[in-house]
């Protein structure tokens, strides 16, 4: 286990919570939920969404992206403030030890079974993605 397959199982946890929330919000918004409750929702998917951007970032660093690059992707100007943005987490999740990345990463397998639950045909036809990143070594 590496940090960079810890950082992308993260991701893969906040993608699924999102789809997951997203779902319930149709349900929602069909139900003439108050306002109040639903823009709360929506700015709790907000806050989902950018804690994906900010894993994703982190994994694609962890796997040696440049800051140039990620900055690119991020559509902004200045790579050292990204760099900067983020390098404690970097930091972090480099320090983390083997132990504790294997119990992070504890119950990955349930990831792939929620995906084949809730893959369309449009998906990628895998089913075992989660496993297949932990095994590419």
């Amino acid at each position: 286990m590496t940090p960079e397959m810890l950082a992308r199982i993260a991701a893969a946890r906040a993608d699924r919570d999102l789809s997951d929330y997203a779902r319930q919000m149709v349900g929602i918004t069909a139900m003439g939920a108050p306002a109040a409750e639903c823009i709360r929702a929506a700015r709790e998917m907000r806050l989902m969404a950018t804690q994906i951007v900010d894993l994703t970032v982190l994994a694609e660093r962890l796997a040696g992206a440049s800051w140039q690059e990620i900055t690119d992707a991020l559509g902004r100007q200045d790579a050292a403030a990204v760099e900067d943005e983020y390098a404690d987490a970097i930091t972090e999740w480099q320090a983390k030890s083997e132990e504790e990345m294997k119990r992070e990463a504890a119950g990955f397998s349930a990831l792939d079974d929620w995906y084949v639950r809730h893959r369309e045909d449009h998906d990628p036809h895998t089913s075992t993605p989660v496993s297949d990143l932990l095994n590419r070594r």
